[in-house]
């Protein structure tokens, strides 16, 4: 357990406890330094957290050749590798900065915080797009109770949930700093990848039991910070976005019983969703949408 230490007669904090004092030091920092005095980007500044492949990719692409201007600040565990993320950049040397940021490490997120007020001063869009369903031989949808296994649930929870989560608290200052500047919106913009399956009231199928709750859980902590920022009037809503079943590495092994028709290009999910973002309203704040911008109940 983490607890006050005595050394030469005097209390410290633990070394874990230090940590995440330093965390709170940095983050409060941030909110200081992410002001007005930064210059305001033409087109915004938009992060795309998960961006190597799949639906992140996708959005990358859209957000730079969409638009003459604005800048896209793209992350992921292993840039690296990121071939197709390089491909981009040859293409979009000024307006691209790709990152390092694995959701399951927090010093990395403060890092990418960083590196962004450094050279950006603030954000106006966030997506968080990164997420687990299935890893071979690690984690596998549950079709029963029987199968449920405490470290998949945890899994599942740290990539959906806590990650997006952790992300939001370090960009906050960042979103806060940058509002609407720059867009044609008069708010930033936070739009978090949910599913439908993670909606409750929705729920008539059951199974998936660490998808599902991972999913519902990140609905209830995307809610939260949505009443926060409200009451604090930042110029930041909160969405939750399905994107429909989209044809990537994430859905390929269960698309055998996706029904004629309702399995969509990454092109055509991520076009639907880019308008339900470039339309949002300091009202959407906190709501659900689907990829044909229907709410979905909780």
């Amino acid at each position: 357990m983490n607890t006050l230490v005595k050394s030469g007669g005097a209390w410290l904090l633990s070394p874990s406890l230090a940590v995440v004092a330093l965390r709170k030091m940095r983050v409060s920092a941030l909110a200081t330094s992410s002001s007005s005095s930064f210059p305001k980007w033409e087109g915004g500044v938009s992060m795309v957290q998960g961006a190597s492949r799949g639906i992140g990719l996708e959005f990358v692409r859209q957000l730079l050749g969409n638009n003459e201007k604005g800048y896209v600040v793209a992350t992921c565990r292993n840039p690296k590798e990121a071939t197709s993320l390089s491909d981009l950049k040859n293409r979009f040397s000024e307006r691209l900065f790709i990152q390092k940021l694995d959701v399951t490490d927090e010093t990395t997120i403060e890092e990418s915080a960083e590196s962004v007020r450094e050279r950006y001063g603030s954000l106006n869009l966030l997506i968080n797009a990164a997420g687990i369903l299935s890893i071979p031989s690690v984690l596998q949808p549950e079709t029963t109770l029987n199968k449920v296994e405490k470290s998949s649930l945890m899994l599942a929870y740290e990539v959906n949930a806590v990650g997006p989560i952790l992300v939001m608290k370090h960009m906050w200052p960042l979103l806060k700093a940058g509002g609407g500047s720059g867009t044609e919106r008069e708010v930033a913009v936070v739009a978090n990848l949910s599913a439908r399956v993670g909606s409750i009231g929705d729920n008539r199928l059951g199974g998936w039991h660490s998808y599902r709750a991972s999913k519902t859980a990140l609905n209830q902590l995307t809610k939260n910070v949505s009443v926060e920022l409200g009451r604090r009037k930042d110029p930041v809503v909160c969405i939750l976005l399905h994107p429909g079943t989209v044809d990537t590495d994430l859905s390929r092994p269960f698309q055998k019983n996706v029904p004629e028709g309702k399995l969509f290009t990454r092109e055509y999910s991520v076009q639907k969703l880019l308008h339900i973002i470039n339309n949002a309203k300091k009202q959407d704040n906190g709501k659900f949408f689907a990829w044909d911008g229907q709410e979905i109940p909780w």
